[in-house]
């Protein structure tokens, strides 16, 4: 699957600058973000998913910047941390209760950052995943945001396979729908997302 991650990043940081800033990153095992952590101070990344702490771990460790995060193990709403900022990293919308969840990132933090996907992305209808993303950014506006912008850019997979096992965790809803995928190469899916800043 190819993104522009690099443009992704940018455009994160267009919204925010992490300069010398503590930031509580939800969501961010893996590691496909993180460059924006050279500009930290520090990084404390939490995610509920061992899997993808041990993928951060390992990029953390590809890219040099294993002296900038803290990957840590656990439920966000359990978490007990504080810092400069709370960036929610495409997860605001698999919280249960979005609003409840920006709440308690207040706790931690005076500024809350949410990237994810947008409404209207035609990744989200194939993740089955459009409702629960339309409700958290329903959720966002009963905060007083003070930016909120749209992007748009887009998966390629080279086949259906690599397609399949991105989505496969998302259940029978999400392959039914990627299904029409199935005899093409080079599959292309437009992808919205957005930044908010609260």
């Amino acid at each position: 699957m190819a993104t522009d991650i690099p443009k992704i990043i940018e455009n994160l940081l267009a919204v925010y600058d992490p300069d010398g800033k503590r930031i509580i990153v939800v969501g961010g095992g893996g590691g496909q973000f993180i460059e924006y952590g050279r500009r930290a101070a520090q990084v404390l990344s939490l995610d509920s998913d061992a899997e993808a702490i041990r993928l951060l771990r390992e990029n953390l460790k590809k890219t040099g910047l294993e002296d900038r995060f803290t990957p840590l193990l656990g439920d966000f709403l359990e978490a007990r941390l504080s810092g400069d900022a709370v960036l929610f990293e495409f997860c605001l919308h698999e919280m249960s209760d979005p609003r409840a969840a920006v709440r308690h990132a207040q706790t931690m933090a005076p500024d809350i950052i949410v990237l994810d996907h947008w409404p209207d992305s035609e990744w989200s209808y194939y993740t089955a995943e459009s409702e629960k993303v339309a409700a958290s950014w329903a959720a966002l506006e009963s905060f007083p945001l003070r930016e909120k912008k749209k992007h748009d850019g887009v998966h390629l997979f080279n086949n259906y396979d690599e397609l399949y096992n991105k989505v496969k965790s998302q259940g029978d809803v999400s392959l039914a729908r990627i299904e029409k995928f199935r005899p093409r190469m080079n599959i292309i899916i437009p992808v919205s997302y957005g930044i908010a800043l609260i």
